[in-house]
């Protein structure tokens, strides 16, 4: 009885997944948007018109996002792509009094802290934003072409971990994805499975 209920939780979970993916359209217009950004600029997608954007959706006290930090890999791939003046969005859609809420201040000591370097770090704290992009992990990655389609969205790896000893044996997801569309190349696996802690949003 008990095995059959895990099987049933499984298979509804896995349900859920594959429809949380759904909602995300490839190939389809990125829905624009205005936050406010860590030094109080507004900051709009579409003031990146023409170029490449990556979505990273980031929760400080996530240990999956630790795994990306503090082994240095997320700071790696943002260095690599805004040195090929690629833009890049860190988005934080926890609510005040969850966890990963930050106010400005720290926001900013912590991507010094971090030697981090997207090009903006960005607040959502009614979650309006990541609700309308089906963000639901930290980290939860989109790419967004020169034309303001959506052409990636999903996991940064193929490995499902906290341990950053499992990065160099992972699929690359996200950096295959970054460096085919760089290239005009068809990516070829626009949508994955992301992973992390789920994004403590207002409601």
């Amino acid at each position: 009885m008990i095995k059959k209920l895990i099987t049933t939780a499984l298979f509804t979970l896995s349900l859920v997944s594959a429809n949380a993916l759904a909602k995300v359209n490839i190939d389809a217009p990125a829905p624009d948007f205005t936050l406010q950004d860590k030094n109080g600029k507004q900051v709009s997608l579409s003031d990146f018109k023409g170029k490449h954007v990556v979505l990273e959706w980031t929760n400080h006290l996530c240990p999956y996002v630790k795994k990306h930090y503090e082994s240095n890999n997320m700071q790696a791939l943002q260095q690599k792509y805004t040195e090929q003046d690629v833009v890049w969005l860190s988005i934080i859609s926890s609510a005040p009094g969850k966890q990963g809420y930050v106010e400005a201040d720290e926001a900013k000591a912590l991507t010094e802290s971090r030697n981090a370097s997207p090009s903006h770090v960005l607040f959502d704290p009614e979650g309006d934003v990541g609700k309308a992009y089906s963000a639901k992990t930290t980290p939860h990655m989109y790419i967004i072409d020169p034309e303001g389609d959506l052409v990636y969205a999903g996991g940064i790896d193929s490995i499902k971990s906290a341990n950053p000893a499992d990065i160099p044996k992972a699929e690359a997801f996200f950096d295959l994805a970054m460096a085919a569309d760089l290239k005009g190349e068809k990516i070829a696996k626009p949508l994955t499975p992301p992973y992390g802690c789920s994004i403590k949003y207002k409601s």
